[in-house]
């Protein structure tokens, strides 16, 4: 299926772009998250009306998400869980885990945003995280995990 993309998307194309995508991906991702529109010539007219605005929020967005970035970039989390006396834990931190303690901050995040390169987190001790704000916008924080001994 041909698509017209609405805004960049990782791995596909930039604003404006007409790709082809596989079906389900298009049906039941891009066009649902108002990310991409199907490229009809009704569409790309349309489209080409609306380019000016479309273009201008999302430098809007990417200018919001830098702000954001600069407030978190190098931030530290700390999360406590119980733990054994080796410095494992009962359990894991996720990403949602992440998510809500820099919601208790004052951030707002998905817990999509939050990017855990090898999993989720099962020893006590510091961490590097990636919190993904923008396609373009992407800062490391630190969580500190905590045990509490049980």
């Amino acid at each position: 299926m041909q698509v017209i993309l609405l805004e960049k998307v990782i791995n596909l194309g930039n604003l404006g772009e007409i790709v082809r995508v596989k079906d389900g991906y298009a049906r039941n991702f891009l066009i649902p998250t108002k990310r991409a529109r199907r490229a009809t010539q009704t569409a790309i007219a349309e489209f080409e009306v609306k380019r000016a605005e479309l273009e201008k929020a999302a430098a809007e967005k990417l200018a919001a998400a830098q702000a954001e970035g600069q407030k978190l970039d190098g931030l530290t989390v700390q999360i406590t869980q119980k733990s054994g006396v080796d410095g494992r834990l009962f359990g894991s931190v996720t990403n949602a885990d992440i998510a809500q303690a820099l919601e208790g901050q004052g951030f707002k995040l998905e817990k999509s945003q939050v990017r855990l390169p090898n999993g989720p987190l099962k020893l006590v001790g510091d961490y590097t995280v990636g919190v993904a704000l923008h396609t373009d916008v992407t800062v490391d924080i630190t969580v500190s995990v905590l045990g509490d001994h049980v």
